[in-house]
C-alpha cells in the first residue's frame, strides 16, 4: 500500500471513529477568553436568525459566514414561533431550529444560542407568544410566578430538544454558549427589587438545566456568577465584565440598524465598524458577534416595533436576499483574518499601552512564548498621523487602527478599504401577471357580521388576540333634520384618539380619511370632516396594527387601537362624545375569513370581475393573479411601488406587510470618521422606505403561482411586477 493510500485509510479511520464515538468537549472561561477543551480562543461570530430566511437559504448563508472568517453563528430562539398555542410546538420549516444548528455543525462552526426567551430583535412582542399575555395573573419579565412558570417550561423544552439531538458542545455539538434573558439591565430599575429577584431566578434556572456550557446575560451588570455579563452596542471598547475573572464579550456589534416605515435607510460605514471591533479587541475583548451578519426578512406579521419594515436587511455584510454586500463583507473578512493572526499573543498576555502622540496609541501584546501583536490607533476624526513604533514609521488615517500580528508588519488598517463596491439593482424579469381578479370588502355587511356589541371602546389586541392586524369599531349616529349643517352650515367633523397604529374612517360606507402614527410616536389623532345626512349614519373605524411592541418595561400593558375619546363636532348641541355609546366589533376582513391566500382555482366573485382600472385607488380591495416563475437565477422580489399599504402572499405564504409611505429624515453625505449613531448615515429621503419585497425562490412553482394582494388605501395593481436583484461591482 502506497503512502497516499495509507494516509487515506488513516483519515477514513478517524472519520469512522468520530462518527461512532463523537467527542465530548468542555467549554469554560477565564478572564482572558472562552476556553474550548482548555484552549483560550478569540472567537468571531455573526447573527443569522433562522426564521428570517428559508431552509433552502441556510446552507449558503452559513458557508458565506464561514468564508468570511467567522468561528460561530449567533441566533435567538423565537418562543412565539415554536409555541403558537400553549403546549403546541412547531419545529418545522423556518422553525426547524435543530436542522439549522445541525447545518452549522456540519460547516464546522460553533453556536451562541440566545434562548431568551425574551429576545427583542424587532420581532413582534419581543418573541413572546400573544397568548402569554392572557395567562391569569401574569406580568412579564418580573418576579411573577405565572410568568416564571411559563418561561421555565419553554426554556426547559428547548434545552431538552437540543440535548436529545446532542447539540451542546458538552455532548459534541456546536453550542458553546447560551443566553438567558436579554438586555434586562435596560428595564430592571422599573421593577425594583422584584426585577433583581427575577433576574437572579432566571440565571439559576438556566444553570440548573446542566447544559455543560457557560450562560450569558447581555446588558445586565448584575448577572450573578457564574453567568457572564456582556455588552451590546455600536461600540463596546469601554466595557468590562462585572468580575475580573470573566472574559470580555460583545454579543451585539451592530453592523447597521433596522428600518421603520416612514424613516430613511440606515447605513454604517464599514471603516467605522472595523474600527470599533479592532478597538474592542485591542483593549482585551475576546468574543465579538456581528449583529446582524445576515438580517433577512420579517415574513408574515412577525415584524415588531411597531412600524418595523418587512425587510430586516440591517446593512449587514450579507444582504436581505443572501448576496454579499461589498466592500463590507470583504473588509470584515480581512479584519477577522488579521485578528485571528494575533490570537496567540492576545490570549496569552495583557496589553502594554504606549502613547504615540496626542491622539495615537499602541496596544502591544507580548507573550512569554515569544508571540507579539500590536494595535496602532489614531482616534482623531480629521487628521492622519505618522507614528514611530519599534523604530519604524507607520501612517495612520483618521479614526483608524492598524493591526500588526508580528509587531512589525501591518496586516490590516480599518480605514483602508480594498476592492470594489457592490451596487444592487432591481431588474425586470418580464414575467406577466395573468388573470387578474378583484374583490372589494363590503363595509355595508360589517354590522351583520359583527362579533359582539358593547358599550365603550376596547383595546384592539384584547379583541383580536393577534389573529389579524385588523379590527372594526362600528357605531351609528342619528342626525336630526334641524341640524344647521344640513341647511348650508359647516359640515361636522370627527376626532378620534388612537393608541396606534393606523386608522381608516368610513362614514356610510365611504372612506372619509386615514391617519397613522410613527415608530417614535405610535399614538395619533384623526381629524376630518364627515358627510352626514338626516337619519341614521354608520361610522366604521378600521384600526390596523403594524406590528406589536417588542421592548420597554411592561410592554404587554401598552394599548393598541381606538381607545378614545371619539368626538363628533359641529352639531347644534355642541360636541358629542361617542366613546361610551354602543360599539360593535368585527375581527379581521372578509377576505381573511374566506382564506383567499390559500384558495386557488376559484374566482373571487361570482359575477364578471371588475377591471383593474376601475379599482385603481379603491380602498379595501383584494387583487389576485397568476404568474410563471422566471428563468433566472437571481433572487426575486415584488415591486409594490405602485401600491399604498397592505399585505401580500405568494402561494399562500405571506411575504409580509407592505407600505410605500415616503421616508422623512435628514439624508446627507456621510463620513466614516467620528462616533457613529443610528441617525448619522441616512439615505432614501422622499422615497418609500421599502418598495421591494423578497420572494424566496423556494416558494415558487414552475407555473401557476398565485399572487394575492390586499390593499387598504388604494393603488394601481396593474403596475405590480416581479423583479430580480442583480448585483454589479463598481
Amino acid at each position: 500500500m502506497g503512502v497516499a493510500s495509507v494516509w487515506k485509510f488513516f483519515l477514513l479511520c478517524l472519520l469512522l471513529v468520530s462518527i461512532l464515538h463523537p467527542s465530548r468537549c468542555s467549554v469554560s472561561y477565564d478572564r482572558k477568553a472562552v476556553t474550548i477543551n482548555g484552549q483560550r480562543r478569540i472567537l468571531i461570530s455573526g447573527s443569522i436568525h433562522y426564521p428570517r430566511s428559508t431552509p433552502e437559504m441556510w446552507p449558503g448563508l452559513i458557508q458565506m459566514a464561514k468564508n468570511g472568517g467567522l468561528d460561530a453563528i449567533d441566533t435567538y430562539v423565537f418562543w412565539d414561533l415554536h409555541e403558537p398555542s400553549p403546549g403546541t410546538y412547531n419545529f418545522e420549516g423556518r422553525a426547524n431550529l435543530v436542522g439549522f444548528l445541525k447545518l452549522i455543525h456540519q460547516a464546522g462552526l460553533y453556536v451562541n444560542l440566545r434562548i431568551g426567551p425574551y429576545v427583542c430583535a424587532e420581532w413582534k412582542y419581543g418573541g413572546f407568544p400573544v397568548w402569554l399575555k392572557y395567562v391569569p395573573g401574569i406580568s412579564f419579565r418580573t418576579n411573577n410566578e405565572p410568568f416564571k412558570m411559563a418561561m421555565q417550561r419553554f426554556t426547559q423544552k428547548i434545552v431538552q430538544v437540543l440535548k436529545n439531538e446532542g447539540l451542546f458542545q458538552s455532548q459534541g455539538g456546536p453550542i458553546i454558549l447560551s443566553q438567558i434573558e436579554n438586555e434586562y439591565g435596560l428595564v430592571t430599575n422599573n421593577f425594583g427589587a422584584a426585577g433583581h429577584a427575577y433576574m437572579t431566578w432566571a440565571a439559576k434556572m438556566a444553570l440548573d438545566l446542566n447544559t455543560g456550557v457557560p450562560w450569558l446575560m447581555c446588558k445586565e451588570n448584575d448577572a450573578p456568577d457564574p453567568v457572564i455579563n456582556t455588552c451590546n452596542g455600536f461600540y463596546c471598547d469601554y466595557f468590562t465584565p462585572n468580575k475580573p475573572y470573566k472574559p470580555t464579550i460583545w454579543t451585539e456589534a451592530w453592523t447597521g440598524w433596522f428600518e421603520a416605515f416612514g424613516d430613511p435607510i440606515h447605513h454604517r460605514p464599514v471603516e467605522d465598524l472595523a474600527f470599533a471591533v479592532a478597538r474592542f479587541i485591542q483593549k482585551g475583548g475576546s468574543f465579538v458577534n456581528y449583529y446582524m451578519y445576515h438580517g433577512g426578512t420579517n415574513f408574515g406579521r412577525t415584524a415588531g416595533g411597531p412600524f418595523v419594515t418587512t425587510s430586516y436587511d440591517y446593512d449587514a455584510p450579507i444582504d436581505e436576499y443572501g448576496l454579499l454586500r461589498q466592500p463590507k463583507y470583504d473588509h470584515l473578512t480581512e479584519l477577522n483574518k488579521a485578528i485571528k493572526l494575533c490570537e496567540p499573543a492576545l490570549v496569552s498576555a495583557d496589553p502594554t499601552i504606549i502613547a504615540l502622540g496626542n491622539y495615537e496609541q499602541a496596544h502591544v501584546y507580548h507573550s512569554t512564548s515569544g508571540h507579539c501583536a500590536a494595535f496602532l490607533s489614531n482616534i482623531h476624526m480629521d487628521m492622519a498621523a505618522t507614528v514611530k513604533f519599534n523604530n519604524m514609521y507607520y501612517h495612520l488615517p483618521p479614526w483608524s487602527i492598524s493591526i500588526l500580528p508580528d509587531c512589525k508588519n501591518v496586516a490590516f488598517n480599518t480605514a483602508k478599504v480594498q476592492g470594489r463596491t457592490s451596487r444592487a439593482q432591481m431588474a425586470p424579469t418580464n414575467v406577466q401577471m395573468l388573470s387578474w381578479e378583484t374583490f372589494n370588502e363590503d363595509i355595508s355587511e360589517n354590522d351583520a357580521d359583527a362579533k359582539f356589541t358593547v358599550f365603550g371602546l376596547l383595546d384592539q389586541l384584547n379583541v383580536t388576540r393577534d389573529t389579524s392586524d385588523y379590527l372594526w369599531y362600528m357605531t351609528s349616529i342619528d342626525v336630526s333634520t334641524v341640524e344647521s349643517f344640513l341647511h348650508g352650515g359647516q359640515r361636522p367633523a370627527l376626532t378620534v384618539e388612537s393608541a396606534g397604529h393606523v386608522l381608516h374612517v368610513f362614514v356610510n360606507g365611504q372612506l372619509s380619511g386615514s391617519a397613522f402614527g410613527t415608530h417614535r410616536n405610535r399614538k395619533f389623532t384623526f381629524y376630518g370632516g364627515l358627510n352626514l345626512h338626516a337619519g341614521i349614519n354608520s361610522i366604521a373605524l378600521l384600526s390596523v396594527a403594524v406590528g406589536l411592541p417588542n421592548d420597554g418595561p411592561r410592554f404587554e400593558t401598552q394599548g393598541t387601537g381606538v381607545l378614545g375619546p371619539v368626538i363628533l363636532h359641529g352639531l347644534n348641541s355642541g360636541p358629542r362624545d361617542l366613546s361610551r355609546q354602543k360599539w360593535s366589533y368585527k375581527v379581521g376582513l372578509k377576505g381573511e375569513a374566506m382564506d383567499l391566500a390559500h384558495v386557488t382555482g376559484v374566482p373571487l366573485v361570482d359575477s364578471a370581475n371588475t377591471s383593474l382600472m376601475a379599482n385603481r385607488q379603491q380602498p379595501l380591495t383584494w387583487y389576485k393573479a397568476y404568474f410563471n416563475a422566471p428563468q433566472v437565477n437571481e433572487p426575486l422580489a415584488l415591486d409594490l411601488g405602485s401600491m399604498g399599504k397592505g399585505q401580500a402572499w405568494i402561494n399562500g405564504q405571506s411575504i409580509g406587510r407592505y407600505w410605500t409611505t415616503p421616508a422623512i429624515g435628514q439624508c446627507s453625505a456621510c463620513s466614516y470618521a467620528g462616533t457613529f449613531r443610528a441617525e448619522k448615515c441616512l439615505s432614501g429621503c422622499g422615497n418609500p422606505t421599502q418598495r421591494w419585497y423578497h420572494v424566496p425562490r423556494s416558494w415558487l412553482k414552475p407555473t401557476g403561482n398565485l399572487l394575492l394582494i390586499f390593499e387598504e388605501m388604494g393603488g394601481d395593481a396593474s403596475r405590480i411586477s416581479l423583479v430580480r436583484r442583480s448585483v454589479t461591482l463598481v
